[in-house]
């Protein structure tokens, strides 16, 4: 059924009291109105500044109602033909009880006529009397034509605003615009549809990480999400050529948001691996990979001393996920979210129960990137074959990797990397992490500035020799990190 034939259905029915949670109260009331075209009704809208008006005919009645909450009750207990009044911002004044008692009386009916009540506002807490009494409607969501015709109305809007002038269109950067922003109400869809066109007069491709920050900025309000605004390219990123690969083969899949039958979508990837060999890196690499946003997920943000509030953030940030979709999340280092030690009163397995249930339940295109460096800290359950599509292993870098990464931060660094022993330099460099290539550059960079001299081969040298990597100062964890993962996972490389 449609969303006007649902109310349609809940007026028939002469539903006592209806709650609709919306911050685009027009839109409500013309569905409302185009309610009464199935089934007649006299409509009234009351509002505290205006008092209770019948907008059901061609044009809104002056205001026939009281404003005030207590009499508008009583008006409406004891008018003589049945109505629907659409009372906005009305649940802060049920906190009295006089109020809540003549509700009551209205909603059951006695000495009352079938009256339906709706209660409109952002966010309708009602009394737990009442709350057993109302049925809730859920309004949709616009969909692609909706917002189709919002865009051309803003066009319009434009042109007349600016002598005529058109907004010049890209159409694929349309369609990847209506795409991105379905999951708003039309509210909020105008409201930044509004600022791409009026920015440069135009609708192109430029406008989608504007979008992008603008929608985030909107809909994060728990705030448990991070939006990563300096993403990596996969140029940017050494090694990894099966991982590049692999999410090359997915591209136009998750940017089309339309799988082929028989082809599930991409739905997310395990990047386990040592500490400092690039995991982040890839991540952020993905969402440039894909062309779509990235968001970052940190569990320590979640947790709550009180009950129940660390499982209600974390149903906040991924709800808010879903309505930035399509996107990346990056959960990193999930095992610090999802280990237990068995003292935290079970809040760790509820919290990993969730994110299960809504990993495997999803619709909307949110591609998960999880990274962990303690695997063994990680729940059996996570770690089971159709929770993420791969799992892939980050290992120390390769020879061959170990001299492109000495390329790729030498070069940043604005040195000519031709003018280095790099074979050389790399073979030193055996065991190190390329977080720990990239240090060895800078503190080469830093003895080359107190000798005031260019840096060279033999700086660079003598910064890596003096350096102890990780997998020297922890050998048996690192050793038994790429011993369990030899096997069970995918190499990245």
């Amino acid at each position: 059924m449609s969303e006007l034939q649902d109310l349609t259905a809940l007026i028939r029915a002469s539903t006592p009291l209806i709650v609709i949670e919306t911050r685009d109260e027009a839109r409500i009331v013309e569905l409302f109105r185009q309610a009464l075209m199935n089934v007649w009704r006299a409509l009234y809208r009351w509002s505290i500044t205006e008092g209770l008006r019948r907008i059901d005919m061609d044009r809104e009645d002056e205001a026939s109602g009281p404003p005030d909450a207590s009499s508008v009750l009583r008006m409406i207990h004891e008018a003589d033909q049945r109505g629907i009044y659409l009372l906005l911002d009305f649940h802060p004044y049920l906190g009295y009880a006089s109020h809540q008692r003549l509700l009551r009386d209205i909603v059951q009916r006695r000495h009352s006529q079938p009256h339906v009540l709706v209660l409109v506002g952002a966010k309708v807490e009602l009394p737990a009397e009442l709350e057993p009494l109302a049925t809730r409607f859920n309004p949709r969501l616009p969909d692609a034509n909706a917002l189709l015709k919002m865009l051309r109305e803003e066009a319009a809007a434009y042109a007349g605003e600016n002598g005529g002038r058109r907004v010049e269109v890209d159409q694929d950067a349309v369609r990847q615009i209506l795409r991105n922003l379905q999951g708003l109400s039309l509210t909020d869809a105008r409201r930044i549809a509004r600022q791409l066109i009026h920015g440069d007069g135009a609708l192109h491709a430029d406008d989608l990480p504007q979008l992008a920050k603008l929608k985030f900025e909107l809909l994060n309000r728990s705030g448990h999400l991070h939006y990563e605004y300096d993403s990596a390219r996969f140029g940017e990123v050494a090694g990894a050529a099966r991982l590049k690969r692999w999410i090359e083969q997915r591209r136009a899949v998750f940017v089309a948001g339309d799988a082929p039958p028989g082809l599930d979508p991409p739905r997310g990837m395990l990047l386990l691996g040592v500490q400092g060999c690039g995991k982040s890196m890839l991540a952020k690499a993905t969402a440039a990979g894909f062309g779509v946003p990235l968001l970052r997920l940190d569990f320590g943000t979640l947790y709550n001393k009180y009950h129940g509030e660390t499982e209600n953030n974390l149903r906040q940030a991924l709800a808010s996920a879903e309505q930035l979709a399509p996107c990346v999340l990056w959960i990193d280092e999930i095992e610090k979210g999802l280990a237990s030690s068995g003292e935290d009163g079970g809040v760790s397995r509820r919290v990993l129960g969730y994110l299960l249930t809504w990993m495997a339940e999803r619709k909307a295109p949110v591609f998960i990137v999880a990274t962990a460096n303690q695997v063994h800290e990680l729940p059996a359950e996570l770690l089971r074959k159709g929770r993420f599509d791969e799992i892939f292993f980050v290992d120390l870098p390769a020879p061959d990797t170990r001299v492109e990464l000495l390329r790729l931060h030498l070069g940043k660094r604005g040195l000519d990397a031709e003018a280095f022993a790099l074979p050389a330099l790399a073979a030193a460099a055996d065991g190190f992490s390329g977080a720990e290539i990239e240090q060895a550059v800078v503190a080469g960079l830093y003895a080359a500035h107190a000798e005031r001299k260019p840096l060279d081969t033999d700086l660079l040298m003598a910064e890596i020799r003096n350096t102890r990597p990780l997998s020297v100062l922890m050998a048996e964890q690192v050793q038994a990190l790429r011993d369990w993962a030899r096997g069970r996972t995918v190499s990245a490389d």
